[in-house]
């Protein structure tokens, strides 16, 4: 029984240390890799391990650049493994460029793509270019119609201004911006509409793909819409602010007019005021005429008829202007 349990603990002690050095020496990877004709030692393969490199990752790389007869370092793969980089994206993009007659350096490669882009997908673009959709672009012609108008960019990669170069959202923003000025040079809306090549044209003259990632290679327009008459919108909203303006000096003229008439009107009960204090006044000359000896009784009595025949012909006056209107 005792050996029974020793013999069987030998066997897994037997298997677990087999697993073990299969994989620090990774005998089916080098037995592929020399089948394929990549010349690559056990000890480099058991090495990779304490680099914390994945032996599969660059032997595959090698394989695949050795059958596309793309030269490649292994140290250089595993460098660009160590800072982050993606071994396989590279080389698939360095075998593609090859085929394709491309000239891209392994060193441009992971240049590009440590910046974040990528580069097999950019030699893909180089090889076949993309097409860019713009969102809707809303321009005014100089006749004050408004315009929307959508393009279709057709770009390619350019490989050397790949890491630096500005990227789609730049290009688009490019783009719009040409169709704006494009449209607002324009004297009429119609024309823009019978003539739409006009932008693309105007467009393509200002080398937009300077300092971008891409080769511009064509813009077309795709749709043209009509939108609103804003040179209308404009003209209404001035007269409004002008009729705005004329009510507010109408409003300003007529309270200066009812403050003067206010003032004409408190003017007035002043002088009625000073007339009337000047009425009281003379009952107090005639009296103080009295005691000095200054006014009889017969010069008083002329006074009191004097006053009641004003008095009669104004009350005449008055009646006759009745008649007469």
């Amino acid at each position: 029984m005792v050996e029974s349990v020793g013999t069987w603990g030998l066997i897994i002690g037997v298997i677990v240390l087999l697993f073990i050095v299969l994989y620090f020496i990774p005998i089916g990877l080098w037995f592929s890799a020399l089948v394929s004709g990549v010349r690559i030692s056990l000890l480099q393969l058991f090495l990779m391990r304490f680099r914390k490199v994945p032996p599969g990752i660059i032997v595959r790389a090698l394989i695949e650049g050795t059958k596309a007869d793309v030269h490649l370092s292994r140290d250089a793969l595993e460098a660009h493994y160590l800072a982050g980089g993606h071994v396989a994206n590279v080389v698939h993009a360095l075998v593609s460029a090859s085929k394709a007659n491309i000239d891209l350096p392994f060193n441009m490669a992971t240049a590009i793509d440590l910046a974040g882009r990528d580069v097999f997908e950019a030699v893909q673009m180089s090889v076949n270019p993309k097409v860019i959709n713009t969102p809707p672009v809303t321009a005014v012609a100089k006749d004050g119609i408004q315009l929307i108008a959508k393009a279709r960019v057709t770009v390619r990669a350019s490989i050397k201004q790949l890491v630096g170069g500005a990227g789609e959202e730049t290009v688009l923003a490019r783009v719009g911006e040409g169709i704006v000025s494009s449209i607002g040079s324009s004297h009429s809306h119609k024309a823009v509409l019978e003539n739409p090549d006009f932008i693309s044209r105007v467009v393509l003259e200002k080398g937009l793909d300077a300092g971008t990632a891409f080769e511009i290679l064509s813009i077309d327009i795709a749709d043209i819409d009509i939108g609103k008459n804003i040179g209308a919108v404009l003209q209404i909203d001035q007269a409004d602010a002008d009729k705005n303006i004329a009510q507010a000096k109408a409003e300003e003229r007529r309270a200066m007019a009812i403050a003067l008439e206010q003032e004409m009107k408190a003017k007035a009960q002043e002088a009625r005021a000073k007339v009337i204090e000047a009425e009281v006044q003379v009952p107090l000359a005639i009296a103080e005429a009295f005691n000095k000896g200054n006014l009889g009784v017969m010069d008083y009595m002329k006074y009191k008829n004097i006053m009641a025949d004003t008095s009669m012909r104004d009350s005449i006056a008055g009646e006759e202007g009745r008649k007469g209107e």
